[in-house]
């Protein structure tokens, strides 16, 4: 995938023909990629959806089984859909481009009242909590 870095953790348990393999399984060739680690062992991986829905089970199962068994406690893989529950990179542009032009083009002192509400309405400030 040309969007992905040049080097990247993946668990060792997973052979290089398998990641090959799976990576075409994966929309945009986007295989997991682990973003951040804590001192306890806790991970975020990253990655995209799996075109097939037929192998999606399979390769789902033996991608976190590769995670767990590389995790220092063996803890159970924790997966959440953020697609459902986080915003795109279209909406935080968005809000982004409406917190500019709200920053530029009111007066704070002159409209306190109105500035905050607008401030609200263009959901920035959700979206980077």
């Amino acid at each position: 995938s040309s969007s992905l870095p040049e080097y990247f953790v993946v668990p060792s348990s997973l052979a290089d023909q398998d990641l090959k393999l799976y990576s075409y399984s994966f929309i945009g060739r986007r295989m997991p990629l682990w973003s951040w680690n804590h001192p306890n062992g806790s991970a975020l991986v990253r990655m995209a959806n799996i075109k097939d829905v037929l192998q999606q089970r399979r390769i789902d199962q033996r991608i976190c089984n590769a995670i767990t068994r590389s995790h220092p406690l063996r803890s159970d893989v924790h997966k959440s859909d953020l697609d459902k529950c986080l915003p795109n990179i279209q909406e935080i542009q968005a809000a982004h481009v409406k917190l500019k032009q709200l920053c530029v083009n009111e007066p704070f002192e002159e409209t306190e009242e109105k500035w905050l509400s607008s401030l609200e309405n263009t959901r920035w400030l959700d979206y980077v909590r």
